[in-house]
């Protein structure tokens, strides 16, 4: 499902609740040995997405193991990023050469549980959050799984922290062919840092879908290219979603 919000380049497998098939390395399974079966059986199955994902880009599979804040190590040449919520796992995978980086995040569409809301939305994302209370969408766990998708992205690339409030959302939205709703999204960084070549990473732009029970959010990063700016300013990064 999550493939309709991926570009050219990018590689993804995804299922819609446990992978009986799926086998973990010993290295990984020591990881989650003293977890209970739900996590053993995420953390597995996701697993056996990437690399189901990862021999279709090219390259044998792997342990994938977690590092710094659990961001999976990928093989070299590699950039990635997975997510598992109730009743669907996914991976996404690309070349480096590609994209940047990726950022994926699922979630239940359901209303998030109480308080949430309100430590994660800035003033303008609250309103537009309860401006479609009663709808078919659950507003709330977009926006939560769009942020979760930010920091997937920005975490990686930038390797620093990115808090809730650190990224003010936009959404457009229209209605899929069957029932469900899709669109685009644009995070504007509201603490901007210099990316990895100097220039600022100032936003980035992704796109979201609700549909079989599931919210998806998507951002994907291009190789990095500079856009034109006024002499004397610094360039912003390129980062718009395929």
């Amino acid at each position: 499902m999550i493939e309709s919000l991926l570009p050219e380049g990018a590689v993804a497998r995804d299922v819609f609740g446990p992978d009986g098939a799926a086998r973990l390395y010993p290295e990984e399974a020591a990881l989650v040995a003293r977890t209970t079966d739900l996590r053993r059986e995420e953390f597995t199955t996701a697993r056996g997405c990437a690399r189901r994902a990862l021999l279709a880009l090219g390259f044998p599979p792997v342990p994938i193991l977690p590092g710094v804040r659990n961001v999976p190590r990928w093989p070299e040449g590699v950039v990635g990023s997975m997510t598992h919520c109730t009743g669907y796992r996914a991976a996404v995978v690309a070349r480096d050469t590609d994209l940047a980086m990726v950022g994926i995040d699922a979630e239940p569409d359901m209303p998030l549980p109480e308080g949430v809301l309100e430590s994660i939305a800035l003033p303008r994302e609250l309103a537009w959050v309860r401006a479609g209370a009663g709808g078919r969408l659950c507003r709330d766990r977009l926006l939560f799984s769009a942020k979760e998708a930010v920091y997937k992205t920005w975490y990686p690339l930038l390797g620093t922290e990115l808090d809730f409030d650190d990224a003010d959302i936009s959404f457009d939205h229209g209605t899929g062919p069957s029932g469900g709703g899709r669109g685009m999204f644009t995070a504007r960084i509201l603490r901007p840092r210099q990316g990895p070549d100097g220039r600022m990473v100032e936003e980035f732009t992704g796109r979201w879908l609700s549909e079989r029970g599931i919210v998806l959010t998507a951002i994907t990063v291009p190789a990095l290219r500079p856009v034109s700016a006024p002499p004397g300013r610094p360039s912003k990064v390129g980062y718009q979603g395929g």
